[in-house]
């Protein structure tokens, strides 16, 4: 009855549709919106404990009398008035009304990240440790919950790169930049190396930069803030994934607002997803059999 439908709706000009697929088990689901919810409140809450230091440094140590600061955010007093700026890798850039200088005209003050980009939105560092924390803990349990899940339900089979997608990886390039997306069972080869990388190597070297940089954590594993060269550069370290996470983020986003937010969004809330219908040539090889 359906298939007759669709082959009807065709003929008469509408678009064909593709099937339904279960694509996404239900801890999948799960944690996709925990990971969401945790490092939403990880990433305001860390912009809050980041104003009370707004420097990176690269080393063991850092002070007056070391030269290791590898990016700033702060204010200046200038013959324009008092600005804001941003120092990269002694690039320094005007960010007056954004970072290092900002709020309402006339009543502007010297903060890293405005009042409007963290948790709380004054400045509380001990509130914004405890929310950091809480939430950090939350997202570490929830990917070892994922893990698990995921050893028992196969899912991590959906992520294993071969080398045809290898293969396929300029093909999958090019697609994505005229914005042809085919929806398919399986993840492209973009889609695996960006949800790989997130869940092995930015995820759990967030929680390990993380680890490094806590006193409490020096008394369990000793040798891991040397590991990363000291508790400085982890520091870094830990805010340049944190950009890198936000950065995926609003790429993230953006490919499901050109993809067709309706499906992807039901795949992830209700774990069906509608595919494209089959190929013409795909259907006559069937109707030959």
């Amino acid at each position: 009855m359906g298939g007759q439908a669709e082959s009807e709706a065709a003929s008469k000009g509408a678009p064909a549709r593709g099937p339904l697929i279960y694509r996404q088990f239900a801890w999948t689901r799960l944690t996709h919106w925990l990971w969401a919810a945790s490092l939403f409140f990880l990433l305001l809450s860390g912009l809050q404990i980041f104003n009370a230091r707004p420097q990176l440094y690269i080393g063991k140590e850092s002070g007056f009398h070391y030269d290791n600061t590898v990016f700033e955010i702060g204010a200046e007093r200038t013959v324009a008035g008092d600005r804001g700026f941003t120092d990269i890798l002694g690039y320094r850039f005007d960010t007056t009304g954004v970072l290092g200088l900002s709020g309402p005209e006339g009543r502007m003050r010297a903060i890293a990240f405005p009042s409007w980009a963290t948790i709380t939105s004054y400045y509380d560092l001990g509130t914004a440790r405890v929310v950091h924390f809480f939430f950090a803990w939350a997202l570490g349990v929830t990917m070892i919950a994922w893990l698990l899940a995921s050893l028992l339900n196969g899912h991590w089979r959906d992520l294993k790169l071969t080398g045809r997608d290898v293969r396929g990886l300029p093909r999958d390039i090019l697609d994505h930049v005229r914005l042809r997306f085919h929806h398919t069972r399986d993840y492209n080869t973009l889609q695996k190396i960006a949800y790989g990388s997130v869940l092995f190597i930015m995820l759990p070297l967030m929680i390990l930069t993380g680890f490094a940089m806590s006193p409490s954590m020096n008394a369990v594993i000793p040798f891991l803030t040397d590991a990363f060269g000291g508790r400085q550069t982890a520091r870094t370290i830990h805010f340049v994934v944190m950009v890198l996470l936000f950065g995926f983020f609003i790429v993230h986003m953006l490919m499901i607002l050109a993809a067709g937010p309706l499906n992807e969004l039901r795949s992830i809330v209700t774990g069906w997803y509608r595919t494209d219908p089959p190929a013409p040539d795909a259907e006559t090889a069937k109707g030959s059999r």
